[in-house]
């Protein structure tokens, strides 16, 4: 059972126990971005991410979150790329990340899909994704309802996320907040506290070896026989 004549050899020196688990370690606060996907004044969406946020800040975080208004759709024409930006940044800035979505038609928001969609699987040779994590919360305005963060779910893993096991989703969410944009105490404020210990907990264990984490061998592959054709066309003119 130990015959592997598919495998190349170089590029498969097995696991590397000191890069899984005694990396280098970062001292900076882990870096969280919030994504929320409601331009509403009062958005409960927006309102539950800000909620998180502090939470995430008593946790020794720094935060930020982005402002969809003035997002353009994804491939319009002569559209100003100037929020898109804006938004590729504060991805490749991050360590981790909160999407916080309003439940709409049994699915998320289409402004949550633009601003996932506007985030590229790649970045010249840089994977803005890759090896971070995500925790995903909903609201809706009935019943509790989980089909926004399964979508999320979906698509976290598309992206190669660590999307952590823990969410919230919160019924009924404009009975849940105060005037002040304040969320009342309850158990589903509870869960959001649940959800942010874990996105802290799941980043500062990954971040250190998020490089490692996402390091694959069908890639080395790829990537060598890039060098090779490479030194071959070299060698040909």
């Amino acid at each position: 059972m130990s015959d592997t004549p598919n495998l190349d050899a170089a590029l498969f020196p097995g696991i590397d126990p000191t890069a899984l688990l005694s990396p280098p370690h970062k001292p900076h606060a882990p870096r969280i971005l919030i994504l929320y996907g409601s331009l509403r004044p009062r958005s409960f969406s927006r309102l539950s991410g800000e909620e998180a946020g502090r939470i995430l800040t008593c946790l020794g975080a720094e935060v930020r979150s982005f402002n969809p208004s003035g997002l353009p759709l994804v491939d319009e024409p002569g559209a100003d790329l100037t929020k898109v930006t804006a938004l590729w940044d504060l991805v490749t800035w991050s360590e981790g990340m909160v999407w916080s979505s309003p439940e709409r038609h049994g699915a998320m928001t289409g402004l949550m899909k633009t601003q996932i969609d506007w985030i590229p699987l790649s970045i010249g040779a840089v994977r803005p994704t890759q090896g971070k994590t995500l925790a995903v919360m909903q609201v809706s305005g009935g019943s509790q309802s989980f089909n926004a963060v399964n979508q999320m779910r979906i698509l976290g893993r598309w992206m190669r996320l660590i999307t952590i096991p823990n969410q919230s989703s919160i019924p009924k969410a404009f009975q849940e907040f105060d005037e002040a944009g304040r969320m009342r105490p309850s158990p589903l404020y509870d869960r959001i506290v649940d959800v942010m210990e874990e996105l802290m907990k799941f980043t500062l264990l990954t971040r250190d070896r998020a490089d490692y984490l996402v390091d694959r061998y069908s890639e080395r592959k790829e990537t060598a026989q890039a060098l090779v054709e490479r030194v071959n066309l070299s060698d040909a003119t």
